[in-house]
């Protein structure tokens, strides 16, 4: 069921208020260095020796619903509120605890694994993490299968994020956002721009490059460098060609942060003049500073991510949270809430509700990608749990000696 715009007027003024005020989804991720290894290596856990079983469903009585997501990663008026979900609670009389809770993937999952284990509450009855945490909520047992009944909106999800290797059919996870991991340089210090990851090592560079503390995306724009597909069955040799990299330009000096958000401080005091970026990000400090830098999809590749709503297996409000997601599935509230994060919406006809919105941010091809677009990012593909720790290992190595 797709409801009407609200009042045209009303939803152009508050796209305004959001390209005037963006901030980015990852703004409290500011984690680098051994503070980054610490959380990573302190987060890496087994399964139980059993999988826990899922609460029972207390919805029908319990109106309530609490929903943990990332930092400025919902539209936000000026006065605090968030105008979708304000009207979700008017239409459900469902009242949501929005709670701004996860700044990491490993230090919220370090919080939250020991309730997770035993099938315990923890706070959320739904909360939105990346792609490959919720590959191992799933693989864990930590996590409730969804109800497609109850979200029939599911119909709308983009084909091509249907079926992830780590949750077919969707049974367990639905996509909140995505985004795209690639380069950036500020456009007034190199008005010549760079094309590849490879430019980054250009001597000339030597002290100025930052990049991102999260493994799959430094790494695997490396390794599409090398021409090693991250989306296929790639080996062990491959993946440390990426790392060993990584570490010759970390100890070299070329390198000179390895940062989660706290990059963007980097870029704007000009510390670094490039580095490997979040595509949305850039979207963000061009709005508060000026159109001083420039994000590009590598020539090799970028990477692309998704962050995804799931149901913890201690909740006892699944079908309330079933109802949130069929919510924010609508074209219409889809768009609305991409005018203000800027990053990729997975829900088909948002484009078009855009268009009738702002017919600039339709165009943009870092919240609505087109085919020759996506063809240009690959997915880093799902790891085992025994690569996971050991890719992990490997990577925090290095960041051990930032």
């Amino acid at each position: 069921m797709n409801r009407a715009l609200p009042e045209d007027p009303m939803i152009r003024r508050l796209v305004q208020q959001a390209r005037q005020s963006q901030v980015s989804r990852r703004a409290l991720l500011g984690t680098g260095g051994a503070a980054a290894t610490a959380l990573a290596l302190a987060a890496c856990s087994t399964p139980a020796a059993s999988k826990p079983t899922a609460a029972p469903d207390e919805s029908d009585t319990d109106k309530t619903l609490n929903w943990a997501n990332w930092a400025a990663y919902i539209d936000e008026a000026d006065d605090g509120s968030y105008p979708t979900l304000d009207r979700f609670q008017e239409e459900t009389g469902i009242a949501v605890t929005y709670l701004v809770d996860v700044d990491d993937n490993n230090s919220y999952y370090g919080k939250v694994k020991d309730q997770l284990a035993l099938g315990q509450d923890i706070g959320a009855d739904t909360v939105c993490l990346t792609d490959w945490m919720v590959a191992r909520l799933i693989n864990f047992g930590y996590t409730q299968e969804l109800d497609h009944a109850n979200i029939p909106n599911i119909s709308n999800l983009i084909a091509s994020l249907q079926e992830p290797d780590f949750d077919a059919g969707r049974k367990m996870s639905l996509p909140w956002q995505g985004g795209f991991a690639g380069i950036c340089w500020n456009k007034e210090k190199l008005p010549n721009g760079l094309k590849s990851v490879n430019d980054l090592w250009d001597p000339e560079l030597k002290g100025r490059v930052g990049v991102l503390s999260e493994m799959r995306d430094t790494i695997g724009l490396i390794m599409l460098q090398e021409g090693i597909d991250i989306s296929g069955d790639f080996s062990d040799a491959d993946f440390s060609k990426g790392v060993d990299i990584f570490r010759e330009q970390v100890e070299s000096g070329q390198i000179r942060n390895v940062k989660g958000n706290s990059y963007l401080e980097d870029l704007t005091n000009e510390d670094t003049l490039a580095a490997i970026v979040w595509s949305g990000d850039i979207t963000v400090i061009n709005a508060e500073a000026g159109d001083k830098w420039e994000f590009v999809i590598p020539e090799a590749g970028g990477t692309i991510w998704n962050d995804n709503f799931v149901v913890p297996i201690g909740s006892r409000r699944k079908a309330n949270a079933e109802k949130l997601m069929n919510y924010y599935y609508e074209p219409e509230v889809a768009a609305e809430v991409a005018a203000w994060v800027n990053y990729i919406t997975p829900v088909e006809g948002a484009k078009e509700a855009m268009e009738a919105i702002d017919p600039e941010l339709a165009e943009n091809q870092l919240i609505f990608p087109n085919e020759e677009t996506l063809s240009t990012v690959k997915l880093f593909r799902t790891l085992t749990s025994a690569q996971e720790q050991t890719y992990g290992a490997e990577f925090q190595s290095v960041l051990l000696g930032v």
